[in-house]
Order: C-alpha cells, then structure tokens, then sequence
C-alpha cells in the first residue's frame, strides 16, 4: 500500500485482555514511523502532533485523556484528562480507529532523530515509567497516567521533575528515545549511574534516585550538571543518547545572536568568510 519502506523490525501483539490487539512494523533509521494495522473496530490512542498518514475509512476522534476508563463516566474522562495537564501534555488525545471493512494502515512519526521503542506491558509486569515526552502512540485501551516522584531529592534535581509518565495495562505501547537508545538489564542490586536527562523509561522495579557528584572541580568545571541518576535493579533500563533538551540547547548555543546576524560559524573572517564560501545571501 505504501511503497519504498524498508521495515527495521514489525511484531504481532495479540496477548491483550483489554487493549486492543496490534501489529506493527517500524520503518526508518534516524528519523523513523510505526506503521499500525488495525483490524475492523480496532484503535489506537495517539499524542499529538505525532500523526503522519492513514488509509482511507479509518476515523479519527479528538478525546479526554487517553481513551481507557471511559466506563466512568464523564467525571472519570475529566479526571483522566486533568492528570495530563501535570505532565505538561494536551487535554487531548486522538484516537484513530478502523471503521471500514478489512485491515488498515495508520503511521506515527517520531518528533526529532532518535528511535521508536515498542513496549509491551505484559513483558513488565503491566506498568513502565517514562520521561513525560517520550509517550508516541498505544494501542486503545493502554492508560497513559502519571507517575509521582515519592523522594524529594529526585523531584527537585531529577530533572523530570515531581511528575512522570506510565503506560499501564495489558497491551502495546509506543515510546520515542532521541539519537540511539542503550536497553540495560539490571540484577538485583546493581546500579547504573545515567545523566538525568537521557533516561527514557524504566520497568517498576527499579529504584531511580539522584546523587551529587561531588567535588568542587566536577562541580564548577565538569559542565554535566550538579546531579546525576541512579537506578538500581531488579529492572529494565531505556536510555538515549540525545535528550530534545540536549539537542535544543546545541541549536540555541548556534543561533544568530544579533537581529538575525551569523556568527560566522566560528571563522576569523566572521561574515566575510560567508562570501567567499558561497553563503552569499542578503
């Protein structure tokens, strides 16, 4: 149906209760998409802005929350919606769900370069934490909640802050690492030291804290922050080598800094060496 992919892996999810069940295929190298076949009255629950394309005579419905629950009436659709506002998110989200006759196709795209993870709850014991903008996409019936932090320390300096996201339930979910993603597998007790910024998600076993890092040069001088994570098994670990805010920071660090003059790009020529290099517009 849609030509010149070239899938990096794809999957069968059928062991779902209560979510509904998905395959998928994930296309791509640095900047990928996960192409979603749903069946007739299937769905899948979507973050916004992370739409890219779908077959004809599947319907898209703006929703409260993520779309589980909704036997509660509207009182629990306001509750569910409500908790997203703590983790900075949209009220909403899109369900997109197979109204037609036979399998359909509806693809995602990842936000920035990275990987897409498929995350299959019943392989964690129903629940994973995430960064609060790592979610992509899940299959319907997946609650997409929050997850508050217990310890102090890891509110105030973890840099996610108090809040995190959780999938829960007993089907797939979709989540998003910027640049390449590293998965660790944590024994008991062993611990994994990680810059807070580039942890992506972990299973619920695991014991995630903050540390200082000590010394007056590494904390003056080591440009890495004052804190770094600690995570300690049992568990399953996600980490990324290139946080949004990692690489947002770099494109700001480069901007033009004066009513949209160049920098130059470092040369002693400054604007100059634009007009001899061929960067010669006005």
């Amino acid at each position: 149906m849609y030509q010149d992919k070239i899938p990096q892996n794809s999957s069968s999810y059928s062991r779902g209760k209560n979510a509904h069940e998905i395959d998928y295929q994930i296309f791509g190298e640095e900047m990928q998409f996960v192409e979603i076949e749903l069946d007739p009255q299937e769905g899948v629950v979507a973050e916004a802005g992370t739409f890219m394309m779908m077959d004809d005579q599947i319907g898209m419905n703006t929703i409260f929350g993520d779309g589980s629950n909704q036997e509660k009436g509207i009182l629990g659709k306001i509750f569910s919606a409500g908790k997203r506002i703590l983790t900075g998110e949209s009220l909403f989200m899109t369900v997109f769900t197979n109204n037609g006759v036979g399998k359909k196709l509806v693809s995602f795209a990842s936000p920035y370069p990275g990987k897409i993870i498929p995350i299959d709850l019943t392989e964690f014991g129903g629940k994973f934490i995430c960064q609060k903008d790592a979610f992509l996409c899940a299959a319907k019936g997946v609650s997409i909640g929050i997850e508050f932090s217990k310890k102090l320390g890891r509110g105030l300096f973890g840099g996610e802050g108090f809040i995190m996201q959780k999938m829960e339930g007993d089907g797939l979910g979709f989540i998003h690492a910027g640049g390449t993603m590293a998965k660790k597998v944590l024994k008991p007790g062993e611990v994994l030291k990680v810059d807070t910024g580039c942890i992506v998600g972990f299973t619920k076993e695991v014991d995630y804290d903050i540390e200082f890092v000590g010394g007056i040069k590494n904390t003056v001088f080591g440009g890495e922050g004052l804190f770094f994570a600690t995570l300690r098994g049992p568990g399953t670990v996600y980490i990324q080598s290139l946080p949004f805010s990692r690489l947002a920071g770099r494109v700001l660090a480069m901007a033009p800094r004066l009513g949209g003059g160049k920098r130059g790009e470092g040369s002693v020529l400054g604007g100059i060496g634009d007009l001899l290099d061929g960067d010669n517009r006005f």
